[in-house]
């Protein structure tokens, strides 16, 4: 699963580094612990232009009963979004990418978990595949927009950490992604593959990571 990460860089650099000609996102602080039901930022592209705004993460389908259970929804398995009621519809219209300069998994060893970090070996930003939705209160017509990250079955790396990991969009496969002329259903679930190992590194962090209080600086730095 995908269920904690970063991003650091400021908002100038990131709709620079993705094209964006305009935001509703404020100025961003680092952010050293994102984690799920928190507003991330997203990006999305309206048929003209890609947009960047913020999205709350864990998904509510526009069909649910009431604005509750996001949480249950933060990842949506790339094997199975063509099948499932709350993520089928999503892939062919509701596509989103949510930028990271890195993300936290956990390495179980007996009773231990030691987090890691994991980051582009370039570093540079990792691109997220991501479906969205947007639920509407019955009573008050407030909307909430939320979103869910795909995941897909560990790469070289990975697989001695844990058994899931973001789907990670390449340049090119990122284009296609947001693009909402592209209905071709096979074409945007084949690239929902492990991303190239050799292009990433991971190292040890703090376990104070684990405590979503906890957003300074010092829980990226390497753990002796």
């Amino acid at each position: 699963m995908c269920g904690r990460y970063t991003i650091t860089i400021s908002l100038d650099e990131l709709m620079t580094l993705y094209e964006i000609g305009e935001s509703s996102v404020s100025p961003m602080l680092p952010r050293y612990n994102i984690a799920p039901t928190q507003l991330v930022p997203a990006i999305i592209n309206d048929g003209q232009r890609n947009k960047l705004g913020e999205l709350r993460w864990g998904l509510i389908p526009s069909w649910s009963k009431d604005g509750k259970g996001g949480f249950k929804m933060i990842n949506a398995r790339a094997e199975t979004i063509g099948e499932k009621p709350a993520f089928k519809s999503l892939l062919s219209r509701k596509r989103c990418i949510i930028p990271a300069d890195g993300f936290y998994e956990w390495k179980k060893s007996g009773s231990d978990k030691q987090p890691y970090r994991i980051v582009p070996r370039d570093g540079g930003l990792f691109s997220f595949a991501g479906l969205y939705d947007t639920w509407v209160n019955p009573d008050s017509g407030d909307r909430l927009s939320t979103c869910t990250i795909i995941t897909t079955k560990p790469n070289e790396l990975m697989e001695d950490i844990h058994d899931r990991m973001p789907v990670i969009l390449t340049r090119d496969n990122t284009d296609v992604w947001l693009d909402k002329g592209n209905q071709d259903k096979d074409l945007l679930l084949s690239l929902l593959r492990p991303y190239e190992a050799e292009k990433m590194r991971a190292y040890k962090v703090d376990k104070a990571v684990g405590n979503v209080r906890n957003h300074s600086p010092e829980l990226i730095a390497e753990a002796k």
